[in-house]
């Protein structure tokens, strides 16, 4: 189920990239280098807007509740674990003895 779920975060990011890059912005963005304004002529200028609009929140909405399941779900930390820093964990580790001078 894990894998399920990071395959699924890691295409919608991959798609809210795109989308993202398909946006005109005031220079025109990426929508006229790869066919955007082809997008344009399909549903109307204003329309295209409204779709790529919706479909950014609707893609990263999603991300971020699948982001947060597998937060929750998955990554599970001990209470011991969480209280403790990396340094505080790094000073309880005994070393070696060192080697007498000769």
């Amino acid at each position: 189920m894990y894998t399920v779920l990071v395959s699924i975060c890691v295409i919608l990011a991959i798609l809210l990239i795109i989308i993202v890059l398909l946006q005109s912005s005031k220079g025109g963005g990426l929508a006229g280098t790869f066919g955007g304004a082809g997008l344009g002529t399909m549903f109307g200028s204003r329309r295209t807007a409204d779709f790529l609009s919706r479909a950014t929140w609707w893609i990263a909405g999603s991300l971020i509740v699948i982001v947060v399941l597998i937060n929750l779900f998955f990554i599970r930390t001990s209470a011991v674990n969480s209280r403790e820093s990396v340094i505080q964990k790094r000073q309880n580790v005994p070393t070696a003895p060192a080697l007498p001078n000769q």
